[in-house]
């Protein structure tokens, strides 16, 4: 019997722990994929902060390295700047990078580390129960707003890529979803050319600095709705708040 699907290397054989329709699965595999495909998981360093990325080690099979809440880009950028032949990428959720990590990651684009950034965004907190993060939709119910985010007492949500794309440093920003197939598809074709950014400079052309690529994820447990809607709920609303394409 032919062959047509085989388990790529970097990524372990092992249960997962995230709940049913989460899409931290997805990316996990897309890393792998990438990884294996570039020749590259004997160079490569993660970075994995609290948050329910903190267990991407468990899964990726590539030095890995845990950090605080929020510190993925500054570890990051020390990684990289002693080790500079290695491959160094974040995996890092919304409630990390918008929120207790937004100086980091600001400052690191704006000083053009050469760094990967994969920004898992699904608009709530959801390693601590659901509570509203920065990302979080307006009229969005979460824990922290049961009647929904209003525009008066808690804002608007924070549009990371965009207010990344306009620092010099920041040589990469591209949005995906990882609501289809076809949005899967984009998704791993923008992560590869982040990596390759970083682990082929000689190829590109243009100034050197931070790429990042957010992928707009489902959360079906703090969403409170089955893994089929959580997917619709991307297409339909998420995408207005957070459209989909390259930034820069």
């Amino acid at each position: 019997m032919k062959k047509v699907f085989t388990r790529t290397q970097t990524l372990k054989d092992c249960p997962t722990h995230y709940c049913p329709g989460c899409g931290h699965g997805i990316a996990h595999r897309l890393i792998a994929e990438v990884i294996d495909e570039l020749d590259i998981r004997d160079q490569t360093i993660g970075i994995a902060p609290v948050g329910c990325a903190v267990l991407a080690y468990n899964y990726l099979d590539v030095d890995m390295i845990e950090v605080p809440h929020g510190r993925a880009p500054a570890v990051a950028t020390g990684m990289k700047r002693t080790n500079p032949d290695k491959i160094i990428f974040s995996y890092q959720g919304d409630g990390d990078l918008a929120a207790i990590g937004t100086g980091e990651i600001i400052h690191a684009a704006h000083r053009a580390e050469q760094i990967t950034v994969i920004f898992i965004n699904n608009a709530v907190y959801g390693m601590t129960g659901g509570q509203m993060a920065p990302t979080t939709m307006i009229d969005q119910i979460t824990a922290t707003t049961p009647k929904g985010r209003h525009i008066a007492e808690q804002g608007y949500p924070l549009q990371v890529s965009e207010l990344l794309a306009v620092l010099p440093g920041a040589v990469y920003i591209e949005r995906c979803g990882l609501s289809s197939v076809a949005g899967v598809r984009k998704a791993k074709k923008a992560i590869r050319h982040a990596f390759e950014l970083q682990a082929f400079p000689e190829r590109s052309e243009g100034p050197k600095g931070l790429s990042l690529v957010e992928l707009l994820s489902p959360c079906p447990t703090y969403w409170r709705m089955p893994p089929a809607k959580a997917m619709e709920w991307i297409e339909k609303e998420m995408t207005k708040v957070f459209p989909l394409g390259r930034l820069k």
